[in-house]
């Protein structure tokens, strides 16, 4: 991974001045962009991104941008990995990349600086090494606006990952986890003892086991269950209990979860248009059509959410609310 020389860092922003910082940078930003297509604003719909990857499975970051674009993004939020190791908590290597050959933060921070205002991004490293705070500052300190997309081996509740919440309280940066059954962040059914430990940092819960417990009647190995859903269900649970956790409806486990249940999921977006962001995590390079999981997220959200205030909470009001750099 790239770190840019984090080597002879000798200075560390605290939280006023690193949001005053972001806040210019962004305004810069945006003053420099260039005008571009978008199907959205011509509609005058603002969508926001949350969750996308640089060198996902390979794919150029012109096609990246290409795919954003077709799918009518404003602005978009890069999720780089962290250090490629072989370690357990990477299962010794097989996960590096986020386990798609993500690029790092670096490659993130270059894309963003490439095609101003339409992309930040987020820091991220595995958690359960020495240098995981040092590295996450460093990149922290030079306008990441959070941290993730953190998925690794670990225990969801454990020391590593205690040490990403510590840090994310420190810089005011929310949190953005991938859970996934017997694979990453385990202990999905503890998380409430973290949102209960670290009620200022914001949480976006994504992936499988996140997406598997909108239905009370879950089976954890059961990673895109299929049919009604039955209410109640853990992440529906913590969405309604905890005011800072949140919910990334990327990926094909975020699109099944809606289609599975389209009554259910009709419901689903009413009772937590607050709590919701949309998001993409798709690796193809088109942006449309079946096999475009943030496509089809894209819209069953037109579909299922007939609010226009809602629907436009869900897009982007959500998002820029919660994430500096896109207001």
């Amino acid at each position: 991974m790239d770190r840019g020389g984090r080597t002879g860092l000798n200075f560390v922003m605290n939280s006023s001045y690193r949001r005053e910082f972001l806040k210019g940078a962004a305004a810069s930003l945006v003053a420099a962009s260039v005008p571009r297509f978008s199907g959205a604003e011509e509609k005058g719909v603002e969508m926001i991104d949350i969750h996308q990857h640089v060198n996902y499975h390979a794919r150029t970051n012109a096609d990246m941008v290409a795919h954003q674009r077709a799918m009518g993004m404003s602005k978009t939020v890069l999720l780089p990995s962290g250090s490629q190791l072989a370690r357990e908590s990477t299962h010794l290597g097989k996960s590096n990349g986020l386990a798609a050959r993500v690029f790092g933060p670096g490659a993130a921070q270059r894309v963003a600086a490439k095609y101003p205002g339409e992309f930040v991004w987020f820091a991220n490293e595995v958690p359960d090494i020495a240098e995981t705070k040092a590295s996450l500052e460093y990149w922290l300190e030079r306008g990441a606006c959070g941290i993730g997309e953190q998925k690794f081996g670990v225990e969801c509740d454990g020391k590593a990952m205690r040490l990403i919440y510590d840090i994310a309280k420190a810089y005011e940066v929310p949190v953005l986890i991938h859970f996934q059954h017997g694979k990453y962040n385990h202990g999905f059914e503890r998380f409430h003892k973290i949102l209960e430990a670290y009620p200022t940092v914001t949480f976006f819960g994504h992936a499988q086991t996140w997406w598997g417990n909108i239905d009370a009647k879950h089976v954890p190995t059961d990673l895109y269950p299929k049919g009604p859903v039955t209410p109640g269900g853990l992440t529906d649970r913590y969405l309604s209990d905890y005011p800072n956790m949140y919910g990334d409806l990327s990926a094909g486990s975020g699109l099944n979860a809606m289609r599975r249940d389209l009554e259910h999921a009709a419901g689903f977006f009413a009772r937590h248009q607050d709590k919701l962001c949309y998001a993409s995590d798709c690796a193809d390079s088109v942006g449309n059509g079946e096999k475009c999981s943030g496509a089809g997220m894209r819209d069953t959200i037109k579909e299922l959410v007939t609010d226009p205030a809602a629907r436009a909470k869900i897009f982007s009001g959500n998002a820029k609310r919660l994430i500096e750099g896109l207001a």
